[in-house]
């Protein structure tokens, strides 16, 4: 995984640390255990993405770390990111509008919300390792849509604006 990519997970999951630990001192003890539990949970997943991801010939993620892909929970992530996730530019656009709208309304659930970084994974890898540009550039503007509503959910505002 690029250089790039891994600082983008830093800073994403830096954000999200900070609203869980916001929410620690804040709230009650089922809030923070529930909240403890969260941040256990994405610092496995941070294992698993910084051990490094790849595509095989079928399209699907796998770890290249075996002993982490062979834990029950790289196995479950990976079933995850494998089943959960849109493949196609067209899916993740789709996905991404639908997210909007549905954040518009409400705060995503969990699972919405870890689909949506998983997503926002996915278009990263996709986005650096298209061959034409014109896709780059197209996986790159469904990242920054989806990196815009990661940020809306941790923050409950806008950050940046797009067109």
């Amino acid at each position: 995984m690029d250089l790039d990519v891994k600082n983008l997970f830093q800073i994403l999951f830096w954000l999200c640390f900070e609203h869980l630990l916001q929410d620690v001192t804040a709230g009650s003890s089922q809030t923070s255990q529930k909240a403890a539990l969260s941040v256990r949970n994405a610092n496995l997943m941070f294992e698993f993405l910084l051990g490094g991801v790849q595509m095989d010939q079928d399209n699907n993620i796998v770890l290249l770390d075996g002993e982490m892909a062979s834990m029950r929970q790289g196995r479950a992530f990976l079933s995850q990111i494998n089943d959960n996730i849109p493949r196609s530019l067209n899916s993740m656009i789709q996905m991404a509008s639908e997210l909007e709208d549905e954040k518009k309304k409400r705060p995503l659930t969990e699972a919405q919300f870890e689909n949506l970084v998983l997503s926002l994974v996915y278009s990263a890898h996709q986005a650096l390792h298209q061959k034409k540009r014109a896709e780059r550039e197209a996986w790159g503007e469904v990242l920054f849509q989806l990196a815009n509503i990661t940020v809306h959910e941790i923050r409950g505002s806008y950050l940046f604006n797009y067109a």
